[in-house]
């Protein structure tokens, strides 16, 4: 916890940003993000993703070098040796481990502080130094075009809320609720003072019996209330749960596929969570922090007209407490973000490593798996308890402060009624306003940080929500309603996965004319799946076009191509549900009689009625209860269920035998649409009007 308590700063000196990556290779980028924030340029890596394109193979050093300089930092690369670490222009960046970035922030004589844009800060002692430290930093520092500036987008929690239904009434009901349970609240010292100083001073049973019965009445009246206030607060939690969630599952799943494919699966899972962290927050903490700052407010003024010098003690205070939790928001915060990352981390190596436990039992690597999980949970017990002690020293320094604040409180009053200047029922209320307002007070600060906490939140939901989905990249354009032919024209087209690596497609150019059937060949890795991705309009290349009718594939949602075509991927999946739900991919009104006919296309129809509930045999996760052949045929019956013009086909029968290869491709034939296929078996290359080997044109 100290290492986050070092990492203070009280606005004299430049504070270095944590900034963590987000998909799977950018820790280069995060890197140069937390620099360029050090020296007065404050971004995200958002923003750095769309100037400098990555793939999944990372940033190399003179990848670095080169952003950094059309970032106007100078760079210095430099080989050196542990004890020259000294001598580096802080911050830099060091190559970590072979495979990995980190910013260096401080050396000392045993140890260096670096902030890893993995998992945040680290304390590195200088052995574990020597065995990662690669030998090589880059220095950066801003030249003389360099500017301060802030080049951020981020979402705002209040403006979400103007598309919720309801919201407008069920706010109303909760303020009003809550506005008269405060009421309430300031009302009851009153019951104590008036006994005290009325009732048993002048023995008047009758007025005791009086405030009892009113006084019960009211709190009868107050228990009501606060039941009616929890049922508009669950009402309104579940609506905007409910319409929040759906609205952003719904903006992820139209982001393009290059999206998830850079990130980890428990990552996104947990950026998702952040609108549940979001949405309890607004709901039990925002309103009652607004209610909570005018009750304090007029609870502070009605212990100022009891007394106004014990009502400076009890300000004193918690200004004594507001700057504790000032001083330690950003390590509270680093710790919160770090913690998420953690697990988010051992979420999707579970997860991994459910989804490929064959795998492993096969490999015997039960053990390993286990070690790893548990490095990664305990890193996750270790970051949570961090805010644990942050916590428990917030709960001590309210504790002691107001315990203290009490004590004085108490001394100077009684000296006060000694003196004659106070009543001991005026005393008895004073300290009842004082029980309120540090209550209010005390959680009013707490809130306020939650609130403030819905940055972070914020932040890991911006990710989702704030990335461009494939209909906003073409939302210019409508789509056409029926085409004159389905030719498939490719123009010049180019595309390599980042800007600094080669092209895999170079000017390729074809004609695909329907109806007929063509098969991509060549060696591994010469671009064959990735040309099937820009035809189906997953992938969109660097230069020249697709046409499909004569309209660019590209110019439009990827919905044109969608609608018109089906596809057999590698790595398709089947889901959980029954062989007829799958092939008709959940239909909301399936046709048996067209699932049974694309079973038999797929020459799968036999085997499924052989089994004991036929089509409605349940398949398990991803199909797990059936062989590959199986799941292969049944995704392919999936394609055909669309009634497709076109047929995408990528190794879509690497796991069949050469007879059922046989009969699906004569099945295929009778069918008079456009089959695009990947192959390498020359069986299949035969079925093809026409081989393209891509090795060899592109």
């Amino acid at each position: 916890m100290l290492i986050y308590l070092s990492r203070l700063s009280f606005g004299f000196l430049r504070r270095l940003p944590v900034v963590l990556q987000t998909e799977a290779a950018e820790c280069g980028l995060a890197c140069l993000v937390s620099v360029l924030g050090f020296h007065g340029f404050y971004t995200d890596l958002r923003y750095l993703r769309g100037r400098f394109s990555l793939s999944l193979k990372g940033a190399t050093l003179a990848d670095l070098v080169r952003f950094a300089t059309s970032m106007n930092l100078t760079a210095r690369a430099v080989r050196l040796d542990l004890d020259e670490l000294v001598n580096l222009r802080l911050p830099c960046i060091l190559h970590w481990d072979l495979n990995h970035f980190v910013v260096l922030h401080e050396v000392h004589r045993n140890h260096i502080i670096i902030m890893n844009p993995a998992s945040g800060w680290q304390k590195i002692r200088m052995e574990e130094v020597s065995r990662c430290f690669t030998g090589v930093a880059l220095e950066l520092f801003p030249n003389t075009q360099f500017e301060e500036k802030q080049e951020t987008r981020k979402i705002r929690v209040l403006p979400m809320l103007r598309g919720v239904v309801g919201l407008k009434r069920s706010l109303f009901q909760l303020l009003l609720l809550a506005t008269v349970l405060q009421v309430f609240a300031l009302a009851s010292p009153f019951f104590m003072q008036w006994v005290i100083d009325h009732a048993i001073v002048s023995a008047d049973r009758d007025l005791l019996l009086t405030l009892a019965l009113g006084f019960g009445l009211l709190m009868i009246v107050q228990q009501l209330v606060s039941l009616l206030q929890t049922w508009a607060g669950m009402y309104l939690s579940t609506s905007l749960n409910i319409q929040w969630k759906a609205n952003v599952f719904s903006h992820l799943m139209d982001l393009p596929i290059s999206y998830f494919a850079k990130r980890h699966l428990g990552d996104v899972v947990s950026r998702f969570g952040s609108v549940d962290s979001i949405q309890s927050t607004l709901t039990s903490t925002f309103f009652v922090l607004v209610i909570n700052s005018i009750l304090a407010v007029f609870t502070l003024g009605l212990m100022y007209l009891y007394s106004p010098s014990l009502m400076a003690v009890v300000l004193v205070v918690l200004l004594i407490y507001i700057g504790i939790r000032w001083v330690a928001y950003y390590p509270l915060r680093h710790a919160t973000e770090e913690n998420i990352v953690h697990a988010a981390k051992q979420s999707s190596y579970f997860m991994e490593t459910i989804r490929g436990i064959q795998t492993v039992k096969l490999f015997d690597k039960n053990t390993q798996r286990h070690a790893a999980w548990l490095n990664l949970f305990i890193d996750t017990i270790n970051t949570g308890l961090t805010t644990q002690k942050l916590s428990a020293l917030f709960g001590f320094a309210n504790s002691l402060l107001f315990g203290i604040a009490n004590i004085l409180i108490v001394y100077f009053g009684a000296v006060s009624v000694l003196n004659g200047g106070f009543t001991v029922g005026a005393l008895m209320a004073f300290m009842s306003y004082k029980s309120q307002f540090e209550s209010k007070a005390g959680s009013l600060i707490d809130q306020f940080v939650q609130i403030k906490m819905l940055g972070l939140h914020a932040e890991r939901l911006a990710d989702i929500v704030l990335e461009e989905t494939e209909n906003e990249q073409n939302n210019d354009f409508s789509l056409p309603k029926n085409l004159e032919h389905f030719d498939i024209q490719i123009e010049n087209v180019s595309f390599s996965y980042a800007e600094n690596e080669p092209y895999i497609l170079q000017n390729f150019s074809l004609i695909i004319k329907q109806g007929t059937a063509i098969a991509f060949a060549g060696h591994s890795g010469c671009g064959k799946s990735t040309l099937i991705q820009i035809l189906t309009g997953s992938l969109k290349p660097e230069s020249g076009h697709v046409l499909l009718g004569g309209h660019d594939i590209h110019a439009l949602p990827p919905a044109f191509i969608r609608t018109w075509s089906a596809s057999v991927m590698q790595n398709d999946v089947l889901f959980t549900g029954s062989i007829a739900e799958n092939i008709s991919f959940f239909d909301d009104t399936p046709n048996m009689e067209k699932i049974a006919f694309c079973a038999q296309m797929a020459n799968i129809h036999h085997e499924i009625v052989a089994m004991p509930m036929a089509y409605e045999t349940l398949i398990g996760d991803m199909g797990s209860a059936l062989s590959g052949g199986q799941k292969q045929r049944i995704v392919l019956a999936r394609a055909l269920y669309r009634e497709p013009k076109i047929l995408f086909l990528d190794e879509a029968s690497s796991h069949l035998d050469i007879n059922n290869e046989r009969v699906i491709n004569d099945n295929l034939r009778q069918l008079n649409i456009t089959k695009i296929m990947v192959a390498h078996r020359q069986e299949t290359l035969n079925t093809a009007d026409s081989v393209v080997y891509l090795d060899k044109v592109a």
